[in-house]
């Protein structure tokens, strides 16, 4: 059984690139929620426009330009590893405003079991979902919002089982004169009320930040993400890059507080942000570092996408590099019902 489970667990860590691994379960909820997210490094706060699927990264920024917009998306990540996400925006009238629905699932495939001995017991699987109810304030009189989601988890490794509830709680402050938007999110507060055995673990709190900007006078919003800030210290040192000594000691690589830092950075940038056509950017410093090959050139860190609409359909695709094995692509539709 614990042969089993410990093949599992190693495809359920795989596909959370660069996250605080082995802290906290249900991972799969900070997955990339869709290709515009992926396509500008992931984790942006500050976006407020059409697009439902930001409001599962903040959900400060549900608005009524959501309102009837519906989104699905979906990743054929590593192997048989799958994974999609779907979101709804409603606004119920000028007094109640937007609300907003989000789901998302991953399939980590087909696993072959064995026993302590080494005979086979069989085939098994591992699948997960959340579904998210969310809405958003404005408080009055000033250019504040501020936003909640609730999640129902559940998940089912193998013959084990779990549930669990969770909560996001985001602010968004949008500065009119200079087109500057400010965000803060605190995701993935909750409790496991249901452990997979007796033991109950924690959920995957994170903190994010960030900035964004339409330019003047050109096209480009470009954005500016601080991830991960409920923990400084989140680099790893690298045992490629371990120094050995003539003794035979060996010394691990020392992550100076520089690079530390940069390795809370996302950026991004979005080219022609209000049109029909668009094109998409960004760079995750951490997983550019911990994903890289040492003395390969393999551009670990970088995303790109393009959207493109016709009529009331928007078509979304992101390509990101992980490293010279590992890519990941997602596809996404978004249709405006009204």
């Amino acid at each position: 059984m614990l042969r089993k489970i410990t093949w599992l667990l190693i495809v359920i860590a795989t596909p959370v690139y660069a996250q605080i691994g082995g802290q906290s379960v249900y991972q799969f909820l900070n997955l990339v929620q869709s290709p515009r997210q992926a396509a500008m490094g992931g984790k942006t706060v500050t976006i407020v426009d059409y697009d439902v699927n930001q409001a599962m990264y903040n959900p400060a920024t549900i608005n009524p330009k959501m309102d009837n917009h519906l989104s699905t998306n979906y990743s054929n990540y590593y192997g048989e590893v799958s994974y999609g996400t779907a979101a709804y925006a409603y606004t119920w009238d000028r007094h109640v405003q937007t609300l907003h629905v989000g789901a998302n699932f991953i399939n980590y495939g087909n696993f072959d079991g064995y026993d302590e001995l080494g005979n086979k017991t069989g085939s098994f699987t591992g699948t997960e979902g959340a579904l998210s109810l969310g809405y958003s304030y404005n408080v009055p009189w000033t250019n504040l919002y501020v936003g909640a989601n609730v999640k129902f988890i559940t998940s089912a490794l193998e013959s084990y089982n779990s549930f669990g509830v969770a909560s996001d709680i985001g602010f968004l402050y949008i500065d009119e004169k200079n087109d500057i938007n400010f965000g803060l999110s605190l995701r993935n507060m909750g409790y496991q009320i249901k452990p997979y055995e007796s033991t109950r673990e924690k959920l995957p709190f994170e903190i994010d930040a960030g900035i964004s900007q339409l330019m003047e006078n050109v096209p480009i919003r470009w954005h500016v993400t601080l991830e991960n800030l409920q923990q400084w210290n989140i680099a790893f040192s690298n045992p490629n890059r371990a120094e050995s000594s003539l003794d035979g000691t060996t010394t691990e690589e020392k992550v100076s507080f520089f690079n530390n830092a940069l390795r809370h950075v996302i950026m991004g940038a979005e080219l022609f942000p209000e049109k029909a056509f668009n094109i998409r950017l960004g760079y995750n410093f951490r997983r550019g570092q911990e994903l890289n090959i040492i003395d390969q050139r393999n551009f670990s860190g970088i995303s790109a996408g393009f959207s493109l609409r016709f009529n009331t359909v928007r078509i979304d695709y992101s390509y990101a590099r992980y490293t010279v094995a590992a890519n990941s692509s997602i596809f996404g539709v978004t249709i405006n019902l009204q």
